[in-house]
């Protein structure tokens, strides 16, 4: 699933072309792409202008006014989601939307997860998720942890806790901070604690650089694939070496996903 660099590259690719522009067309090839009825949300986002391109964790949020009110395009990529300026509609396409000056943003989904929602304000489920890790502060993430006892990995990928942290990206951020992830999050001490949050802002910030992370179907704006995958030290790397120490990476599960570690650097 795209996670916030990717979400985030997405939306600095997307934003150049559809800020400021008003949308002439919507059409749903997949009819449960839309959150509600398609010729619905059709209907409202026609004559909609677009007037800022906001990522709200994993989720890219248009922000739209029409004869004076505001609302919201909610757009949740899911699993194999990718929004394209000017892409070519295939097999794949689910959604299209043309804006007034001929641009397209093409959205294609092999796995047909993907989600539009038109809303008139934040919906409450999406008002209830945590803060942005690239914006929370050292000493309320401290104090975030000291006041849960969930195992480390299992809080990271809880979007009430951090909103937009996903499986890559807290497996490298705890290697960063050589945190086992199976560790209690009321067990880590201030310094600990400040050593995870820079490595999880540090590791977000250096995937944005690069774009995201491509593994499979992720793809930006512009039909461009991430190159932080290149770069990745423990993620899907379980029994090779560790870059560290060389000691073979481990695979667990931890809150129903794969979770890697290195069990000498990242003692329990």
């Amino acid at each position: 699933m795209p996670e916030l660099p990717e979400v985030e590259t997405v939306r600095r690719t997307l934003a150049p072309f559809v800020e400021g522009r008003t949308i002439a067309v919507v059409s749903f090839a997949w009819p449960r792409t839309s959150v509600g009825d398609p010729r619905a949300t059709a209907r409202l986002l026609t004559g909609q202008r677009i007037e800022r391109l906001e990522r709200y964790g994993k989720y890219l949020l248009f922000r739209l006014r029409r004869d004076g009110r505001g609302s919201l395009l909610i757009v949740h990529l899911r699993m194999t989601g990718n929004l394209v300026v000017n892409g070519a509609c295939g097999a794949h396409t689910r959604a299209r939307m043309s804006l007034d000056d001929g641009t397209a943003v093409v959205f294609d989904d092999i796995r047909k997860f993907g989600r539009w929602q038109w809303a008139a304000r934040l919906p409450a489920r999406l008002a209830a998720l945590g803060p942005d890790p690239l914006a929370i502060g050292p000493g309320e993430f401290a104090a975030r942890l000291r006041s849960r006892r969930a195992r480390l990995k299992a809080l990271l990928l809880d979007q009430e806790f951090l909103r937009g942290l996903g499986n890559i990206y807290a497996d490298e951020a705890l290697f960063r901070a050589r945190l086992h992830p199976l560790r209690s999050a009321a067990s880590v001490g201030p310094r600990k604690a400040r050593d995870l949050h820079g490595a999880v802002q540090a590791v977000l910030r250096e995937a944005i650089d690069a774009g995201g992370t491509s593994i499979r179907d992720y793809r930006d704006g512009r039909g461009e694939r991430g190159t932080f995958q290149g770069r990745i030290r423990v993620y899907g790397r379980a029994a090779a070496p560790c870059i560290q120490c060389g000691t073979p990476v481990r695979r667990v599960f931890v809150a129903q996903r794969s979770t890697h570690f290195c069990p000498r650097c990242q003692r329990r």
